[in-house]
């Protein structure tokens, strides 16, 4: 591992003390950098688990679904995420999610 290997170096510290929503939603941020939606999917899966109320994270996950090709999956994580927007007051990420949400259920046709 070195210095230049983000994707490396985060991955180290799972599992430890460190291990948490964030540390998981960093790890994502830096496969959908490489283009790895579907690692990326993984580690968003982990990070909601370790905060459910994590609307950034859910956001991520409906986004890195939907890129995958699984709409039926990200309409469920953006649904989980505005629910958990709304838990939250967190009106922002709750108004792009709906837009999010609205898209896909439109190119779905219907209500996926």
């Amino acid at each position: 591992m070195t210095a230049q290997d983000p994707i490396a170096r985060l991955r180290s510290l799972c599992g430890g003390a460190r291990d948490g929503a964030l540390l998981r939603v960093s790890l994502a941020n830096a496969l959908l950098a490489q283009g790895d939606a579907t690692a990326a999917a993984i580690e968003l899966r982990r990070a909601v688990e370790f905060d459910p109320g994590y609307s950034a994270a859910w956001k991520m996950l409906g986004n890195a679904l939907n890129e995958n090709g699984d709409a039926e999956a990200a309409v469920a994580a953006y649904r989980n995420g505005i629910a958990a927007a709304v838990r939250r007051g967190d009106k922002q990420a709750e108004k792009e999610m709906g837009v999010f949400l609205r898209r896909l259920l439109k190119r779905a046709g219907g209500d996926a």
